[in-house]
């Protein structure tokens, strides 16, 4: 498991200092910051490289290591495992609002530090890849009302999230809507993209539309008279 290339250490006690650094440089992880206060921290932040950053609650100046986080992640994306001596409820509470990687309680071994980090950076690296994907995924996700949204990714439809089971030329019809939503598409080009033949009737067209107005009548298939359908998107 890997350990992250560049490591913030935030931690008021010297000697504390020292320990992390120790042991995060036997193990090749570079410490490109050591600050003991709020401000140092924010504003160096700005010029070096950090792929996780080790937190102490209490340091010194007035702002905490958790409210230092707080502004931390308000601006920057990256993994916080704090360390504290503090396990009372309300410190707890305050803490798990941020969503942390991981804690490190006080005094703490070199084995806890390393399996922590480990295990935090590992977790952080999974949640950005997911975030990647969905992101890119939303890219082509169409949101068509407060209830529908259709996914050209997976060419799904979804009602309140839930995938709707349709026949295979209703799903073909919602590509290709979707692909044009809020415009119309032609009775000509609707029906050249759903069936090969292109002798097919209009009649046929909008019997697979009634067909599918029947199953799903709040969704927004909108028809234009003697010219097409168009999908029509609320957002």
């Amino acid at each position: 498991m890997d350990l992250p290339k560049n490591i913030v250490i935030v931690e008021d006690e010297v000697i504390t200092q020292r320990y992390l650094q120790d042991i995060l440089t036997q193990h090749h992880v570079n410490v490109s910051g050591c600050f003991d206060n709020a401000s140092d921290a924010i504003e160096t932040l700005k010029s070096i490289d950090c792929d996780m950053i080790l937190m102490d609650i209490n340091i010194k100046g007035p702002m905490d290591g958790i409210q230092l986080a707080r502004k931390i992640l308000g601006i920057y994306t990256l993994p916080v495992v704090f360390i504290t001596a503090h396990n009372d409820d309300a410190t707890l509470e305050e803490l798990l609002e941020l969503a942390p990687y991981g804690f490190i309680g006080k005094p703490f071994s070199s084995k806890e530090v390393l399996v922590t980090i480990k295990i935090a950076y590992k977790r952080y690296l999974i949640h950005t890849a997911v975030s990647r994907v969905k992101t890119s995924d939303e890219s082509n996700d169409i949101v068509i009302n407060a209830y529908y949204s259709y996914s050209r990714t997976l060419s799904v439809l979804y009602y309140d999230g839930k995938a709707i089971k349709l026949n295979k030329k209703q799903s073909k019809l919602l590509e290709v809507l979707s692909q044009n939503v809020n415009h119309t598409v032609g009775y000509d080009t609707l029906i050249s993209q759903l069936w090969e033949d292109d002798s097919v009737a209009d009649s046929t067209l909008r019997t697979l539309v009634y067909s599918l107005r029947k199953l799903l009548p709040d969704l927004p298939i909108v028809s234009h008279s003697k010219v097409g359908y168009s999908l029509q998107s609320t957002h």
